[in-house]
């Protein structure tokens, strides 16, 4: 006769967990909340900035929201409340942007986007919006539909139209330049 042990484990912990114990001051829970929300966060930026801007603009959301997250009014929404930061750094950029000088091609430790990655990039970056963020979440960061739904607060029928939609405008767009 043999017995079977099994080991409890516990559920992941929250957004609402984390984002309480990170605004209390533990750091594990922010560092947490980073690998959790960073994809998304980048996926958005790179909808919106050119590359290396991106990827230096996802430290600095984050360093923004360890500052803020003490004024959290809902922990629950703490991934679209990260998702805002995201597009305010982007438009704050976007406008100082002509005042500073540009970023070398090619940040250290970053693999640079081929080719034909940097024209759909230059694409989707003409897209509206709504569509280019989307399709990078999807194309970029490799989300789901259900789990962009999920960590921007969009509804699933949202999402859906703009991948759609994006997607169809994308491939407009990649056509006379494919031939």
């Amino acid at each position: 006769m043999f017995h079977v042990l099994r080991a409890v484990v516990s559920p992941p912990p929250t957004d609402r967990e984390l984002a309480c114990a990170a605004a209390s001051g533990e750091r594990a829970a922010f560092d947490a909340l980073y690998q959790r929300h960073c994809r998304v966060v980048h996926g958005i930026l790179v909808a919106r900035l050119p590359w290396p801007l991106a990827e230096e603009a996802v430290q600095e959301v984050f360093l923004t929201a360890w500052q803020k997250l003490g004024g959290l009014r809902d922990p629950d929404r703490v991934g679209p409340w990260l998702c805002q930061l995201a597009r305010n750094r982007a438009v704050d950029l976007l406008r100082k942007r002509r005042e500073t000088e540009p970023l070398p091609d090619v940040l250290p430790d970053r693999p640079r986007p081929t080719a034909e990655a940097q024209l759909i990039l230059r694409h989707l970056a003409d897209l509206p919006e709504t569509y280019a963020e989307t399709l990078s979440l999807r194309l970029i960061e490799g989300f789901t539909g259900p789990e962009i739904a999920e960590r921007t607060g969009m509804t699933h029928g949202s999402v859906r139209v703009n991948l759609t939609r994006g997607m169809k405008l994308l491939r407009e767009r990649l056509t006379p330049e494919a031939s």
